[in-house]
């Protein structure tokens, strides 16, 4: 397992990160400490976790994940041994203090109960979840408005939450702050305010990045690649939709498409598109989800790619997928069909 720096701190971290998000909802708690037991032997230092999760997130799995990281935690000792990230959930939820926004209390309020629920005294990694301003993730891109954000709400409220991310780094309860669902203005914000007044500096983004999904080859690449904010990648895999699973209309039970009551990508536009990497997959003898995480891991701004899984055969193939290497033929061939598919996707 290779192992990359975590934006420009100490600390390094497996370039796969295990994803958490199904364990309390389509997974038992015994399924995620298997598969914590088995990440670890293969050399899988980082996990990736949120209060919010599991998901689909209701007022009943609310925190149920990180409580079961935290039994982990406890059973095997083995909490110096990993990297571990976590993230304060955005307002709207009233089981979210009570559908308050992100601002400097929530966020003290959030930590606290993560460290409870992990059992631990320490989070390294400490995310906003999403920003409090419209943002064009979450299937957002449609509809998102850059020009009715409300810069003259938005800054202050940055500076609040910064300032908090500094005292609770000064009390130990986390090492690094880090962003999720962020766009390269909001980004740069945060290292203007971090640079003039000597506070935590952004470490990394954790965006969306698959084969379907590739906003962040523009400007935040460039970015990340001079400032050192390097992408933690979720949905490498389009929420199981390039595995093909949701092909047709189909909605396999237990799935997150059939619990979450959508297949989340899957419509005329993305369906060809998959289908195209199948195939290829197919034509180079490749298992198609090996190769959308290979392809991540080969992106010179990439930290480490979030994978997750429901049965111990799909967390097998995934971590395995850091053993592929793609040959320059398949990686311009995923770029042809990129360019072929991109405008209606």
């Amino acid at each position: 397992m290779k192992m990359k720096t975590l934006g420009r701190t100490d600390i390094s971290v497996s370039e796969i990160c295990l994803g958490t998000m199904t364990w309390g909802k389509q997974n038992t708690e015994a399924e995620g400490h298997q598969q914590m037991d088995y990440a670890v032997a293969q050399g899988v230092n980082f996990f990736d976790t949120a209060a919010m999760y599991a998901v689909p997130p209701d007022a009943s799995t609310y925190g149920k994940t990180e409580e079961i990281i935290g039994t982990w935690f406890k059973n095997t000792g083995r909490r110096n041994d990993i990297v571990l990230a976590s993230k304060v959930a955005g307002g709207g939820r009233p089981w979210v203090r009570g559908g308050r926004g992100i601002d400097g209390p929530s966020v003290r309020e959030a930590v606290e109960g993560s460290l409870r629920r992990l059992q631990t005294d320490r989070i390294d990694l400490y995310q906003i979840h999403w920003p409090r301003r419209g943002h064009y993730h979450f299937e957002g891109s449609w509809d998102y408005n850059p020009y009715l954000q409300d810069k003259q709400s938005v800054l202050p409220n940055m500076l609040e939450v910064l300032q908090v991310m500094g005292e609770l780094v000064r009390e130990g309860k986390i090492l690094h702050f880090g962003l999720s669902n962020e766009s390269a203005w909001g980004t740069m914000q945060y290292l203007k305010l971090s640079m003039e007044l000597g506070l935590p500096r952004v470490q990394t983004i954790q965006n969306e990045y698959n084969f379907l999904r590739r906003y962040y080859d523009m400007d935040l690449a460039e970015l990340a690649f001079h400032e050192d904010v390097g992408l933690l990648a979720y949905s490498p895999l389009a929420a199981g939709a390039i595995s093909g699973k949701y092909l047709g209309g189909a909605l396999p039970e237990g799935t997150r498409g059939a619990v979450a009551g959508s297949a989340y990508r899957n419509n005329q536009y993305t369906e060809p598109a998959i289908r195209a990497y199948m195939a290829l997959a197919d034509k180079h003898g490749l298992d198609v989800c090996q190769m959308a995480i290979a392809f991540c891991l080969t992106k010179p701004f990439m930290t480490s790619v979030i994978i997750g899984a429901t049965t111990m055969e799909q967390l097998k193939t995934n971590i395995a997928a850091a053993d592929i290497q793609l040959s320059q033929v398949v990686l311009d061939e995923i770029q042809q069909i990129f360019m072929r598919y991109a405008r209606t996707l």
